[in-house]
């Protein structure tokens, strides 16, 4: 029996690695698994199994998972595409026998308007579906997701947006790798679904002020109309596809879908989540 984890040549998948060795899992059940095996071989020299596993090409997940093992399926990047491509590693799964599968979802993502929600609704339900016991992680929002934010206001002095007094409990990208390297290693949370957010809603003003103590320089916020948003994305150059995801998240922000605060990820991962600023700092 193995304890799986799928891209782990990523951001969060080589968290999730680095969270079970620090919890004293053995390299030896590890298998660590991701489309690019040079990115992995930091984990091979220290004992962890490598494989490539690449959830567009289904004979690769085939050869990895067997019977008994725990998957982690850590949700794709490649917006468009991961419904199919998280099918297949569910239906892999099913033929292998595994004992359980973990899958880092999305903020209520069968009942929500996010925009990010609607494959991981259909990941969610293709598991139901499959009948694999399975616990669902629904992660919230990465104070990571700002780097871009805190590099261009720490040059500006200034940052736009659209989420008016809308507020965002954000966590680290550590602190939901610790939560799916938890849920991997206790099968009593098979069956649960889990929503996983920071321990605090911040605002951008708020915001503003974490980005400005980082940086060390004054930094505000400008809350534009949605339409004003758009306008001034375009005058950035970006197309019309990004604008429109932009735009929509800062509405969902806006209208309170990432503000939620239920504590169950601290409660998961035995400590109180990262605060913005300490999230901020690390980048």
């Amino acid at each position: 029996m193995s304890l799986i984890v799928t891209g782990a040549s990523g951001q969060l998948g080589s968290l999730v690695v680095e969270s079970l060795l620090e919890r004293g899992v053995a390299p030896e059940q590890i298998v660590a698994t991701g489309r690019r095996l040079d990115a992995l071989a930091r984990f091979a020299t220290r004992g962890v199994r490598t494989a490539e596993l690449d959830y567009a090409r289904p004979e690769t997940i085939d050869a990895v998972l067997s019977g008994g093992d725990t998957v982690l399926l850590v949700s794709g990047s490649e917006v468009g595409e991961r419904a199919i491509q998280h099918q297949n590693v569910i239906d892999a799964a099913v033929r292998a026998g595994i004992a359980r599968l973990v899958y880092t979802s999305a903020t209520d993502a069968t009942t929500s308007d996010l925009v990010v929600a609607p494959e991981h609704k259909v990941t969610e339900e293709a598991i139901i579906a499959s009948g694999l016991p399975a616990t669902v992680l629904r992660n919230g929002w990465y104070s990571e997701n700002y780097a871009q934010t805190v590099a261009q206001a720490a040059e500006s002095g200034f940052f736009i947006g659209s989420v008016g007094a809308g507020r965002v409990a954000s966590a680290s990208r550590k602190d939901y790798a610790d939560a799916a390297a938890v849920a991997l290693t206790r099968p009593d949370l098979e069956g649960q679904t889990l929503e996983l957010s920071g321990d605090t809603a911040w605002d951008y003003a708020e915001l503003a002020a974490a980005i400005a103590a980082v940086a060390e320089r004054d930094v505000e916020y400008r809350d534009l109309s949605p339409e004003a948003h758009a306008e001034a994305l375009r005058g950035f150059g970006l197309d019309e596809g990004t604008i429109g995801f932009v735009v929509a998240l800062d509405g969902n922000i806006r209208d309170g879908l990432l503000s939620a605060t239920p504590g169950e990820l601290s409660r998961l991962i035995g400590r109180p989540t990262t605060p913005l600023i300490d999230g901020l700092r690390a980048l």
